[in-house]
């Protein structure tokens, strides 16, 4: 459904220091410094599937999205999604895709949001049956129900957000760009956004490339990840192998009766301990957990213990650190 091929993207970026002069001199010779967004970009995508687009500040991840939503035409290499090439069939090939920019807006700012839906109704040539199923299944799972009728500019942050990933779908897209779709959310408007992106994904087969800092976002939704970094894709692989490639700890928590005295542990890292609780980071790999356990019980009295999967953020930290971004 989507083939990338040696997407390559350079930016021409002008270059002027502080001062007087410096304003005069750029008016007549401006200095500039090329920026490559993107160098030798190839992934593929098939269709249904759900992939995180990840990587850190100015990597090429927003870059990547315009060439492939047809905003930006790249400098050299191939984007085939759906056999449209999207800069240069974008009437067409439009109205099969859906993009959410959490920066930017695609509802009107002084019109109640259903009048802003009215319009791209209108744009999309949405027929009036399959409007009206839309409007319902999305009101009711993003609850948007007492927001429809409300300006924009009345929306909160995460209001708004939500009502932005409806009109994205109004047309029944097949492909779902999201980037940063849940900046600026509290925790129940992501549960809501998360639930209704798997939604649609298992009943409608929308494929999604969703891009986000939130790494509970990826973990949530996404079965595969791409790493980008420094306009190259560095790692193409499932989330379950990052697992297995840097997730042999684990963090376990421990609840006991008051007691002041450091623990003495063999195999285990305290991250953490007060009078009644200790938090450790414990490498399975290398001990078990049982071990850990018996060391805890011979020192303390235990009242309680978790025992989790060290955070997908913790993963994501150290395969940047791998390829040193």
């Amino acid at each position: 459904m989507i083939e990338i091929k040696g997407l390559s993207k350079s930016f021409k970026v002008a270059k002027r220091s502080n001062g007087l002069r410096s304003s005069v001199k750029a008016l007549f010779h401006r200095e500039h410094t090329v920026v490559h967004a993107l160098r030798d970009l190839s992934f593929s995508i098939p269709q249904g599937e759900i992939v995180g687009y990840i990587g850190p500040n100015g990597a090429g991840k927003s870059t990547t999205i315009k060439i492939m939503s047809g905003i930006l035409v790249p400098d050299q290499g191939s984007c085939q999604i759906m056999n449209y090439t999207p800069w240069k069939e974008r009437m067409q090939y439009v109205k099969n895709i859906g993009v959410v920019f959490g920066q930017r807006s695609q509802l009107w700012w002084d019109v109640p949001v259903i009048d802003s839906f009215e319009l791209l109704r209108d744009i999309y040539k949405i027929t009036q049956a399959e409007y009206k199923a839309n409007i319902a299944l999305l009101v009711e799972t993003l609850d948007l129900e007492n927001l429809i009728f409300t300006p924009v500019r009345q929306l909160s942050l995460g209001q708004r957000m939500r009502c932005e990933i409806a009109a994205s779908l109004l047309h029944s897209p097949k492909i779902l760009f999201l980037d940063e779709p849940t900046i600026g959310l509290d925790a129940h408007s992501k549960i809501a956004v998360r639930k209704f992106i798997q939604t649609i994904n298992k009943e409608k087969g929308v494929t999604v490339l969703l891009t986000t800092h939130d790494m509970n976002d990826i973990e949530a939704l996404a079965d595969r990840v791409l790493l980008i970094g420094k306009g190259s894709l560095l790692y193409d692989g499932k989330l379950r192998e990052l697992r297995k490639r840097y997730g042999g700890h684990k963090i376990v928590t421990i609840d006991y009766q008051k007691q002041s005295q450091p623990f003495n542990m063999i195999g285990a890292t305290v991250l953490s301990q007060a009078a009644e609780r200790a938090v450790l980071s414990v490498d399975s790999e290398k001990i078990k957990i049982s071990d850990i356990i018996s060391q805890l019980s011979d020192q303390v009295n235990i009242l309680d213990i978790s025992i989790k999967e060290q955070p997908i953020e913790d993963l994501i930290v150290q395969l940047y650190e791998e390829y040193q971004l």
